[in-house]
């Protein structure tokens, strides 16, 4: 097991006075067998309301009320949390994993279904090119599919950090040959939707341990947050992709929360009425305690 210190400050300024509208966060863990949160605090600045709710997939999702205009907003989380994990995991996978084809079984198809269908019909095409491309041939083994998947993606895909909101598609990330942590993990999902994985975006923190010395390879998407998928293999279960740095099942993604989309994960969403422009900026520091 790890213990790992999170820090996520993300500042809104305004060149003018705004009423704030309600507000979304998607920045808390849900404790599971595999992390478990040990310490918490949010502090909002101005002052709000918070009620928490769970979404529909289950996450810890905040709303934030407020009553007074303001020309800052802040908010500043820090978490402390425990990751377990096992030595060796891809060696527990390919003990465990079903042969590719595969079927799943009636329950899960049923219970899997919105998250084995693709959400690009236009990009189908292209997708399903470039995955004959990358796999002339169809390994015979699930983990090995995957493998091979994130691993082009890694290889043949520039990464650049983007601040403007929103995921490219999949056909604009294989037509630029570039994206973000998130443009990876959304083409690593239809691609593994469209060979039959059931697949879910996956939005929180990467440890880097180069951060603090203590290993010389740096990874990609740290003191940001992170992007990765989640592949429901047959006989495993749900299973960490980061395609962005090609790492499986790895205890230093720290996931917060998962969903069908993209967009159902923002971090931080809301609204404010006034005629003001405004700037955002952000700040993820992981850092580990033990």
């Amino acid at each position: 097991m790890t213990t790992f210190r999170i820090r996520h400050r993300t500042r809104y300024s305004y060149d003018r006075r705004v009423e704030l509208g309600l507000h979304r966060l998607m920045i808390r863990p849900r404790d599971s067998h595999d992390m478990r949160i040990l310490e918490s605090s949010l502090i909002v600045t101005p002052a709000a309301d918070v009620r928490w709710a769970f979404d529909t997939f289950g996450n810890s999702v905040a709303y934030l009320t407020f009553h007074q205009p303001t020309e800052l907003l802040l908010i500043d989380s820090e978490l402390t949390v425990r990751r377990y994990g096992v030595d060796e995991p891809l060696e527990r996978i390919a003990r465990h994993a079903d042969t590719y084809p595969f079927a799943y079984d009636l329950d899960d198809s049923i219970d899997l279904a919105p998250l084995l269908q693709s959400q690009f019909g236009a990009d189908r095409p292209a997708v399903e090119r470039w995955i004959a491309d990358v796999m002339p041939a169809r390994p015979a083994e699930c983990l090995e599919v995957l493998n091979q998947l994130g691993d082009a993606i890694h290889r043949s895909y520039d990464y650049g950090r983007r601040e403007e909101r929103g995921t490219q598609s999949p056909g604009e990330t294989i037509a630029l040959a570039r994206g973000t942590c998130r443009d990876f993990a959304l083409l690593f999902m239809e691609a593994a939707r469209l060979l039959g994985f059931a697949a879910r975006f996956v939005t929180g923190y990467l440890y880097d341990s180069s951060s603090d010395g203590s290993s010389s390879s740096a990874l990609t998407g740290g003191g940001s947050t992170h992007a990765w998928a989640d592949i429901f293999i047959p006989g495993v279960g749900w299973t960490e992709f980061d395609p962005t740095n090609r790492i499986i099942a790895d205890r230093n993604l720290l996931r917060v929360a998962t969903t069908r989309t993209p967009s159902q994960a923002l971090p931080v969403s809301g609204t404010y009425e006034g005629a003001a422009s405004s700037r955002m900026s952000v700040e993820v520091g992981v850092r580990r305690l033990d």
